[in-house]
């Protein structure tokens, strides 16, 4: 899966818990999901349960504190996807 794919499919995934339209609008690599989504930490959680559901892979404790922004998502996905 090319990182383009994997952006989409990221965009899917966080677009029901986003507060901020416009920074979704204009999401790239170094969109942070609290301080621009506007995603607060409780529906964090979701969105990384929905990641593990949607590439079927487990992200550990250490990987979901890294998961700030959407270049660390993808990076965190890329390598998990790699371990199968």
């Amino acid at each position: 899966m090319d990182r383009e794919a994997t952006i989409e499919q990221l965009k899917g995934i966080v677009k029901p818990y986003i507060q901020n339209e416009e920074a979704f609008e204009t999401l790239t690599e170094d969109t942070d999901f609290i301080n621009d989504l506007k995603i607060n930490s409780a529906n964090l959680v979701d969105v990384i349960l929905d990641i593990e559901e949607r590439f079927d892979v487990i992200i550990d404790n250490e990987s979901m504190e890294r998961m700030v922004n959407v270049k660390a998502a993808i990076g965190i996905i890329e390598t998990e996807l790699s371990k199968k």
